[in-house]
């Protein structure tokens, strides 16, 4: 009930699409198109980086992160923070941060920054790979957040 789950997720222009997953099983190609079997998309789309952190008592501000790299550097000077300002804020000094194992989370400065900052954390040795089911962001915030945009508006 103290941990402070993180994540990061690319949004584009075109909306969220995902052929592995959004299929539509119909008999010819005309049904197909008529319950949005067609996906339009562009071949280098606009796109965002944003993080945002979950925990038993809310989320914390979202932070956009733009279209580059977010390298080490940029994990620490933009995100770390916020998530650190929250956890204190809604937990006092008793909390655990979780991060994932991509590579600005698992670099070695990014490690003793959280290790120097936070009251606790889920190192990048203790955190398992491949491991959805344990971030609540993964199954559930990132599609709330995705169905409340309106992508017809979106520039």
């Amino acid at each position: 009930m103290r941990i402070l789950f993180s994540d990061e997720k690319f949004f584009d222009i075109d909306g969220v699409y995902n052929s592995q997953n959004d299929r539509v099983w119909v008999i010819d190609r005309a049904d197909a198109d008529k319950n949005g079997g067609i996906k339009q998309k562009r071949k280098f789309p606009q796109k965002v980086m944003v993080w945002l952190g979950v925990c038993s008592k809310g989320v914390t501000p979202l932070v956009i992160l733009g279209e580059g790299t977010v390298d080490h550097a940029v994990y620490i000077e933009k995100v770390l923070p916020v998530a650190l300002k929250y956890g204190n804020q809604v937990f006092g000094s008793d909390w655990v941060f979780q991060q994932d194992g991509a590579k600005p989370h698992s670099h070695h400065l990014t490690q003793q920054w959280c290790r120097d900052n936070f009251p606790s954390f889920i190192g990048k040795d203790r955190w398992p790979p491949n491991s959805p089911d344990l971030n609540p962001l993964y199954y559930s915030i990132w599609d709330e957040l995705v169905n409340t945009i309106n992508w017809n508006k979106v520039q």
